[in-house]
């Protein structure tokens, strides 16, 4: 996915999840921060961003807050962003077989999963989730407590029960990981679904990601470990 616009800039601060701060052009300015997140090993003062301009009138602010770095390791933080690579990686990879049907925002129960897909031989309830966070090169989700994740995980272990396929993929906004755990310090309760997910028979993989200033794409298959 390729990002129209992008501009170098310095974070200042972030006063409240929606917006940050940030200096460019020698001008401060508030930009949106595309990710409800904590993100705070990442968003700290003086950090280099790069930031999406929007020529609308009609927006609040002029810039979206795109990717940032930490230290040498450029890290894409949209939220919006994980899906579409997603998806995109679906149509070229041909990792699923003989695909009829790829359907965004599927509803199951009493949950929407990011995708419904069917092949030749299957059908296939999958949840993307976007991760932006990194321990001395170890990626984890959740940055914070989700129980909307958990009840997610519970509706896709139930969905085996009627005979589809589940699937949870964990897109890493990053590259050079060396594994993906689930953080259990931050949501044991997230850790344990996820546990037991696996043991049910979900399926659980994580991708890599190329990340450019202004793009970003499927990368390769990080081990997972739960």
């Amino acid at each position: 996915m390729l990002y129209e616009n992008i501009r170098q800039a310095k974070f200042i601060n972030r006063p409240n999840r929606f917006i940050a701060n940030i200096e460019i052009d020698g001008k401060i300015e508030v930009c949106h921060v595309k990710n409800t997140g904590r993100c705070k090993e990442l968003l700290v003062p003086n950090a280099t961003v790069f930031v999406q301009e929007s020529a609308s009138s009609k927006r609040k602010t002029k810039y979206d807050l795109i990717a940032v770095y930490k230290g040498d390791r450029l890290v894409n933080i949209d939220s919006q962003v994980p899906n579409k690579v997603f998806h995109q990686w679906v149509l070229e990879s041909n990792f699923f077989k003989d695909i009829t049907l790829v359907k965004p925002e599927a509803k199951y129960k009493n949950s929407r999963f990011d995708y419904y897909i069917e092949t030749a031989k299957s059908k296939i309830f999958i949840e993307v989730k976007g991760v932006t966070l990194e321990e001395n090169g170890v990626a984890l989700f959740p940055d914070a407590p989700t129980e909307r994740g958990v009840k997610h995980i519970n509706e896709l272990i139930s969905s085996l029960d009627e005979g589809y396929e589940a699937w949870i993929v964990f897109i890493i906004q990053m590259k050079d990981i060396l594994y993906f755990t689930p953080n259990e310090k931050m949501d044991k309760a997230f850790s344990t679904a996820l546990e037991t997910a696996y043991m049910r028979g979900v399926n659980i993989i994580a991708i890599d990601c190329f990340v450019t200033p202004n793009s970003i794409k499927a990368g390769d298959f990080v081990k997972v470990k739960i």
